[in-house]
């Protein structure tokens, strides 16, 4: 299988936090589908950010590769973002959003033409936001916008989707349709995606890996609490299964405000 991606020796921090990322090494393959988990400021939105080229790694490389598994500069990458990183007030349309995933090879300036207008009608049908196109984004329930962004991420036909906490936009009626979607797309494109919901996306990544400060790579999804326990040693966890997705159990910790009487223990 060939790779579209690989990651060698990866450090990353900022100037109040240089070892965000130290030594991280990873491989996405063709038609991968990587579940990232890790605790909050393990550095997952970090490992992305690198991989998107938005920061600078201090150490390392990241190699991307086309698709007769040579070297390349760049490749094609769809990228759903966190729903806090959007401004829902912006005045711009469900078309306009999706429309503005159509690459520009010929200068941002050109007028886009009737096959961009038919990309983004084709992938606003298969998203299901066909009949919101004039609408407004800040008029669209969570659910809504997340199609429009992940139609967004799609019009282009990317070579790897990337998707950041894509179960925030907090739209139960359309979260399982969503992760139907998403293992139709993974059947021509390879997917990265991060959650702190383990229990959701077990049932639909290939493989794990666990970032927090480095990365422990897990292949295949049939991963034990021992795994768990060990890269989550900050916050042990525990998987149970429950209606149609599996969800998580914090088991008692130290430092958790809701482990200080058994009563407060919760299914997340």
């Amino acid at each position: 299988m060939n790779k579209i991606l690989e990651i060698n020796n990866l450090c990353v921090g900022y100037n109040n936090k240089p070892n965000v990322l130290k030594d991280v090494n990873l491989s996405v393959f063709n038609n991968d589908f990587l579940g990232i988990i890790g605790p909050n400021g393990g550095g997952k939105t970090t490992l992305l950010k690198a991989i998107l080229a938005l920061i600078s790694p201090s150490k390392g490389e990241i190699i991307f590769y086309s698709k007769d598994n040579r070297p390349t500069k760049n490749i094609n990458i769809g990228y759903l973002p966190q729903i806090n990183k959007i401004d829902k007030q912006f005045p711009i349309s469900v078309f306009d959003v999706i429309l503005s995933g159509v690459s520009n090879r010929n200068g941002f300036l050109k007028k886009r033409d009737k096959g961009d207008k038919e990309k983004v009608e084709a992938i606003a049908q298969k998203m299901g936001v066909n009949e919101l196109l004039n609408r407004a984004i800040g008029e669209l329930s969570g659910g809504q916008l997340q199609r429009t962004l992940l139609g967004r991420a799609m019009v282009d036909n990317p070579d790897i989707l990337i998707l950041d906490e894509p179960n925030s936009y907090v739209d139960k009626r359309f979260e399982t349709n969503f992760y139907h979607l998403l293992e139709e797309i993974n059947e021509s494109t390879a997917i990265i995606l991060v959650s702190h919901d383990i229990g959701t996306i077990l049932p639909l990544v290939k493989n794990v890996a666990c970032v927090n400060g480095n990365l422990h790579y897990h292949q295949g999804s049939n991963i034990s609490t021992e795994w768990l326990a060990e890269t989550f040693s900050e916050c042990p966890i525990e998987l149970v299964t429950h209606g149609d997705f599996p969800h998580r159990v914090l088991d008692k910790h130290a430092g958790c405000s809701c482990c200080e009487d058994d009563s407060t223990k919760q299914n997340i």
